[in-house]
């Protein structure tokens, strides 16, 4: 699978290490493969800015390791104006209102 990457360092994705028990719901459930096990029995997020924030990690871990805010961030507002959508799910903004065309994000 090819390794995407959407916009630096905006992504919701939080992940507590001394929480994690170490039983791979996030690298089964996550469609891009943001984590990997690290070879010590825990998780460890490989790139934060693969992350798509779709929530299915946070929805599955049980010890609550992980949280991200699904469908708020940039990418969300990429796949919105990719679709054709007038509003955004996030705070970026554009000139021309469209957000992959370029603007500032928070």
């Amino acid at each position: 699978m090819a390794h995407f990457e959407y916009l630096k360092n905006v992504v919701t994705l939080e992940y507590r290490e001394e929480k994690c028990i170490g039983c791979g719901m996030c690298i089964e459930v996550c469609p891009h493969a943001v984590f990997r096990f690290n070879g010590t029995r825990r998780v460890e997020v490989t790139s934060r800015d693969a992350c798509m924030e779709c929530g299915a990690c946070s929805r599955n871990c049980p010890t609550e390791a992980i949280s991200v805010q699904s469908g708020v961030g940039c990418a969300a507002a990429v796949i919105n104006g990719m679709l054709g959508r007038k509003s955004s799910a996030c705070c970026c903004t554009t000139d021309t209102g469209n957000p992959k065309t370029g603007g500032t994000c928070c």
